[in-house]
């Protein structure tokens, strides 16, 4: 009975961290899909050196792209890892639950059945310290995520000063070929007036 406690105990455990994860990939599937919105949009309010801002906007995007392909492959695979084991438990403990039922007076045999029993919070365990570990690998992909949404707001930053620059630079010129034109017509002018 205490065997088939402590497993269901374990099963819950193992099911609440399933979902747990499920909720982490949702969050995260979400805050990349806002990401990806955000560098779409940017692409719309340039005209200027459009090539070069586009080939950027790709270039994040395959990161984007990379990291979250990362992030799903290794969630995945830990997931798989985990209903394998949770599968390959229910049988370990189905299988202790019988041996219990059949050798209640050994207690000897209850004994090697609690070491079992062990090994298998010895799992837990060494489960709990993947799942931890994942978490700072999550976290660490949302840093890297937070440094080129900054890159982003530098490009726009910089596209905005140049566009400035470029309106300055053609005022100046319009007025030096205001100037050129006034000269030219008083050059001829005086071409005109004199003998």
């Amino acid at each position: 009975m205490v065997v088939a406690a402590v497993a269901c105990a374990w099963a819950w455990q193992l099911q609440e961290q399933m979902k747990q994860t499920g909720a982490e990939l949702e969050a995260y599937e979400t805050r990349i899909a806002d990401l990806e919105a955000r560098l779409s949009d940017t692409d719309e309010g340039m005209s200027q050196n459009a090539a070069v801002q586009a080939a950027k906007i790709r270039e994040l995007d395959s990161e984007v792209r990379k990291l979250w392909d990362n992030v799903w492959k290794k969630s995945k695979e830990r997931l798989g890892t985990l209903e394998a084991a949770s599968k390959s438990h229910g049988s370990k403990i189905a299988a202790n639950e019988k041996a219990l039922g059949s050798l209640k007076s050994r207690v000897d045999s209850a004994a090697g059945d609690l070491a079992k029993l062990k090994n298998v919070s010895g799992d837990l365990s060494r489960l709990m310290s993947s799942a931890k570990s994942n978490q700072a690998e999550v976290e660490r992909v949302a840093d890297t995520l937070n440094r080129i949404n900054l890159d982003l707001a530098k490009l726009n930053r910089q596209v905005k000063s140049n566009e400035e620059g470029l309106r300055a630079t053609d005022a100046f010129r319009r007025q030096v070929l205001a100037s050129i034109n006034d000269l030219e017509a008083a050059v001829r002018v005086l071409q005109i007036s004199s003998p």
